[in-house]
């Protein structure tokens, strides 16, 4: 359900592996201010009383939180469907969400400087604001907050993500949703969510081509358009590729370099793959198709809701894509027609034929969640966050309700065919009436659900369970740069070179041009600090590794 992505996909390092999940080890953060009165005029609670989780204490008392989602997608409502039903119901909490209209960095720093933050906020781990609200003492430690309030947050919480996200001052100021860690890939099915995609009756058409090489690749692209000039009348769309933004596009740079297996490090050192050999080879490839008329303009110019507007109406031939962001559409494309949806090959492969090296997600996570000091009720808010990431809550928001959207028989939980039914066909109006599946995403554990939720149905299953044999570990490699250190100034100005370079090569007229615009890239790269950036990086790398045990 990781329709989610602002971006991970702005996860990339440009430079090197300009990937970017948190450890959070330059993280620092003062303590939780003096305990101020409650509105509600909570008294002091007995032991006794804290050997009760806060949020069945306090839920014969109604009330709201606001709660900000930094996603501008994000659309699921509170107090409709049964699963936000049963949170308020058990818990006596309301949600108010809050999302931005437009640009998801302009809201959320004018909340910051305006000291406006409702009482909890989820952001993307990597995005340095989450640094800034914690600097500025303006969120809770969650530790503080867990002993004067519910020690059943250390029952409930992952220990694992505790000691990773615990800052140098010993506190925790956010929990992850989606973390996961080295160990747990020994469980199994667990899948990536980079994918290459076709569609369905148009690669078969041609005769499912190899497209593993350079050459089959560009064979595939030109004979799909040539026999398949437009597709229920608008024109087929040969390749496909997730947005563009200042840090570049994911698809044509982390996602190919994964397909490649370019590696993260070399002799101990961060590795440059943004000029690695396998990688500019691939990109020359993509940049002579454009040459030939095969990559559409609106590659560079289209928005996320204009690519699934696409995607909805089957335009694209192939794309290096994640397909939880297309989960929506391909329902509604094998509704219509089942050989019109898109199924995961085997795309892009170095010379050497390497199996690809796709990352799940790592014990960062995807998102945090932070309790703002202007939170109204903390008390309310640390209970139901515990709420949420307990078992208990994780069933109800994973497969809902049991009996109402599953049972359970012979010891394995079945959804209702009914309900199976409308999450097939409209996530829209299942989000409206049900609300689980996940649509409240932003503490859910996908690890813990492994024991309960059913394997995906068609036309989702496929494209999940072609990336188990290449799902690894990459989390070692994931960094957090400080916005307002010297390497982050480098990093940030390296990032924007890289999204403007990047286009420049793909449109370039010649290979000629291409390398001039690379090797113009790197001497740039070099004078804005490209050196000490590989050097932090580096230096995060060998401290995730030891903080992880990974050799």
């Amino acid at each position: 359900m990781m329709k989610k992505v602002k971006r991970l996909n702005k996860i990339i390092l440009v430079g090197l592996s300009f990937l970017s999940t948190v450890s959070l080890l330059s993280f620092t953060g003062c303590g939780v201010a003096d305990n101020k009165s409650r509105d509600m005029g909570q008294q002091e609670i007995s032991k006794e009383d804290m050997s009760i989780p806060a949020w069945q204490r306090y839920s014969d008392t109604p009330v709201t939180l606001d709660w900000y989602i930094n996603y501008s997608w994000f659309v699921t409502g509170w107090g409709e469907n049964i699963v936000s039903k049963k949170i308020t119901e058990e818990t006596g909490v309301s949600i108010n969400f809050i999302t931005p209209m437009g640009n998801e960095e302009e809201k959320l720093n004018t909340l910051i400087t305006s000291n406006s933050l409702p009482d909890l906020i989820t952001i993307g781990w990597w995005e340095p604001q989450v640094n800034n609200m914690i600097s500025n003492d303006m969120v809770y430690s969650l530790k503080e907050l867990a002993d004067e309030y519910d020690i059943y947050f250390y029952d409930v919480a992952n220990k694992t993500v505790i000691d990773w996200y615990t800052s140098p001052d010993g506190e925790l100021y956010c929990y992850p949703c989606s973390s996961c860690v080295p160990q747990d890939l020994e469980k199994g099915n667990i899948g990536s969510n980079q994918t290459f995609l076709v569609r369905k009756d148009i690669y078969e058409a041609i005769g499912s081509p190899d497209m593993t090489t350079t050459e089959g690749f560009s064979e595939a692209v030109r004979r799909a358009k040539e026999e398949f000039p437009t597709v229920d009348g608008k024109e087929l769309i040969p390749i496909g590729a997730h947005s563009f933004d200042d840090m570049g596009c994911t698809s044509f740079d982390k996602y190919l370099m994964n397909f490649l297996a370019v590696p993260y490090e070399k002799d101990g050192e961060y590795y440059d793959r943004y000029t690695d050999p396998e990688y500019i080879r691939w990109l020359k490839t993509f940049r002579a198709l454009g040459e030939e008329g095969y990559l559409d303009n609106g590659i560079f110019m289209d928005t996320r809701t204009q690519m699934s507007e696409k995607i909805e109406e089957g335009r694209y031939f192939c794309m290096l894509y994640q397909r939880t962001d297309l989960a929506d559409q391909q329902k509604i494309l094998y509704s219509k027609s089942p050989e019109s949806i898109y199924i995961a090959v085997d795309g892009p492969k170095n010379s050497r034929g390497d199996d690809y090296v796709l990352p799940t997600n790592s014990t960062n996570g995807w998102t945090v969640t932070l309790i703002s000091k202007n939170c109204k009720y903390p008390e309310r808010a640390i209970g139901l966050m515990d709420y949420l990431i307990s078992e208990h809550g994780q069933k109800l928001t994973s497969i809902g309700i049991e009996g109402v959207t599953y049972d359970i028989v012979d010891g394995e939980y079945v959804l209702k065919e009914e309900v199976k039914n409308i999450l097939n066909r409209d996530r829209g109006e299942y989000d409206r009436l049900y609300g689980a599946d996940n649509a409240y995403w932003m503490l859910q554990d996908n690890i813990m659900q492994l024991e309960w939720m059913p394997p995906k149905d068609e036309p989702l299953r496929q494209m999940e369970e072609w990336t188990y044999p290449y799902t690894k570990y990459t989390g070692q490699y994931d960094l957090y740069i400080k916005e307002n250190s010297a390497v982050g100034v480098a990093y940030a100005k390296i990032n924007r070179l890289w999204s403007e370079t990047l286009k420049r090569l793909l449109i370039s007229e010649s290979e000629e041009e291409f390398d001039g615009i690379l090797e113009e890239f790197a001497e740039k790269r070099n004078a804005l600090g490209y050196d000490i950036v590989v050097r932090e990086a580096t230096r995060q790398m060998q401290e995730n590794k030891r903080r992880l045990g990974i050799k």
